[in-house]
């Protein structure tokens, strides 16, 4: 019996076979055929996904989607990296603090570029976050959880200067601890 291959090998070695420098909508799309054919018609790969393993290995990737990482040009890359996490609402909060101080520090310095890649990187959160509400595949209290994210990164991308102020009083509310729970105190 020969050893299991991750799907990440698959996509690695699909594209090596290829032999191509730069991969397009239609070598993804060649990628993903290929996966269907290994893993079975159950397999949902995404573009996206298929895109990002690519890209984490180094390849030159022109795909965007919603749920991809996007090609960020340095020194915005290095500073932006990990950044956005929202396992839960705790690391959600501490991620949209982080991606807010940066995208001040980018408007003071009157870098537009890396304030849209802030910018950008918020949505996708929310995009994200929704998909992960909407996903049944989720157990239900972490689609409310996930919900509920979206909705921070929704009132960050509409207002930006009311997130803190409103964070604290949605976390105050009674539908929140209804909901959540009591809030963690947060370090300050």
């Amino acid at each position: 019996m020969s050893p299991r291959v991750s799907k990440k090998q698959i996509i690695l070695d699909s594209h090596l076979r290829r032999g191509l420098t730069l991969v397009e909508g239609a070598q993804l799309r060649a990628i993903r055929d290929e996966l269907l054919n290994r893993l079975g018609p159950g397999d949902r790969t995404s573009l996206g996904y298929i895109a990002s393993v690519l890209r984490q290995a180094g390849h030159e990737v022109q795909f965007e989607d919603p749920y991809s990482n996007p090609e960020m040009p340095e020194p915005y890359r290095t500073r932006l990296h990990g950044v956005l996490e929202f396992h839960d609402l705790a690391s959600a909060e501490q991620s949209l603090t982080k991606l807010d101080a940066i995208f001040r520090e980018y408007q003071s310095a009157r870098d537009h570029v890396g304030a849209g890649w802030v910018h950008a990187l918020v949505k996708k959160g929310k995009l994200r976050a929704r998909s992960l509400a909407a996903s049944s595949r989720v157990h239900a209290p972490k689609r409310l959880e996930k919900q509920e994210i979206a909705r921070w990164f929704q009132v960050w991308l509409e207002t930006p200067d009311l997130l803190v102020d409103w964070l604290a009083l949605r976390k105050s509310s009674r539908e929140f601890r209804d909901l959540f729970g009591e809030p963690e105190a947060t370090e300050e």
